[in-house]
């Protein structure tokens, strides 16, 4: 038996995404005019007590400026610090202990690029919290203290961008968290994409609830279901059944999914497998950082890819 030789694939326009890359490390893409402007906090005080320095604009900034260098929390404090006196600006950047209280009630909002109708496909995957490395794994096993977050991506398959997220503990279900995750996303859904661990009927009431169309394999001996939130599901069983699982993933789309997979293979390159926070809502604000930065690395532009 011979072993199948896996296709290679260039890029075709190189010089474009090379620039994007480049960019990437800008510091003027990461702390604009309008950031420093808009830096105190100077909006009526909406809580009892002392009224914030700092708006939750300039906390996004400098949390972002680390997740993009990769810094601890006091390197962090020192590039703001040098950066506004750069810019010639007349503010202070943030203690460090500021920071990390302030994450945990940062709301951080995901940026959308596309317009129209949204072609969306969801999948989760696993953020080491803490424990060994994996060539420790690899040589002595687990141990008990290794311990995972599980992230669960909404993610626009034609622009590649990163539209809700949600976190759990990893003995969570994926279909729990589907239905959250899509009323997170505002506008039109033409269409969503999953693998079979979302072949249950609380995905396919809330994926007909937003008019779209569902995507998902179903078992292997499924049968048709009654109800109008399995119109998909039933005719892919149909289908499947006539020409075969394999026909019916092709001509339904199905392998767009895997850029679900993609990106959050980009997500963790770009930036780590591994959390910093240790407390659950800093966590969350620190992936929905992450996940917003990288949006905007999309939006400078991606690779076009074809197929040697």
């Amino acid at each position: 038996m011979t072993n199948k030789k896996k296709r290679r694939y260039r890029i075709r326009n190189w010089r474009d995404y090379n620039k994007a890359l480049v960019s990437r490390g800008s510091l003027t893409l990461w702390v604009e005019g309008h950031t420093v402007g808009k830096w105190r906090d100077t909006a009526s005080p909406a809580r009892r007590g002392r009224r914030r320095t700092y708006s939750d604009l300039a906390i996004t900034c400098a949390l972002t400026l680390r997740e993009v260098y990769g810094l601890p929390l006091r390197s962090t404090q020192g590039l703001v610090r040098s950066v506004l006196r750069l810019l010639g600006a007349d503010s202070p950047a943030p203690h460090y202990s500021t920071l990390s209280r302030r994450a945990a009630s940062l709301e951080v909002k995901l940026p959308r690029l596309s317009t129209g109708p949204l072609h969306l496909a969801v999948d989760s995957t696993g953020v080491k919290l803490y424990g060994e490395g994996e060539w420790k794994v690899r040589l002595h096993g687990e141990e008990k203290r290794r311990t995972w977050r599980k992230l669960h991506l909404l993610v626009g398959h034609t622009t590649h961008e990163a539209l809700a997220l949600s976190m759990t503990d990893k003995e969570t279900l994926d279909r729990r968290e589907l239905s959250g995750l899509l009323g997170e996303v505002e506008g039109e859904v033409a269409e969503v994409l999953g693998d079979g661990a979302y072949d249950f009927q609380d995905c396919y009431r809330a994926i007909h609830a937003r008019g779209a169309r569902s995507v998902i394999p179903p078992q292997v001996r499924a049968r048709v279901r009654s109800g109008p939130e399995f119109g998909d599901r039933n005719a892919a069983v149909l289908r499947g059944r006539e020409v075969g699982r394999d026909e019916w993933k092709k001509g339904a789309g199905y392998h767009r999914r895997s850029l679900a997979e993609t990106a959050m293979m980009r997500l963790k390159t770009i930036f780590s497998e591994r959390l910093k926070a240790r407390e659950w809502k800093r966590q969350v604000t620190e992936l929905r950082v992450r996940c917003a930065a990288m949006n905007r690395m999309t939006s400078l532009g991606m690779p076009r890819s074809y197929a040697v």
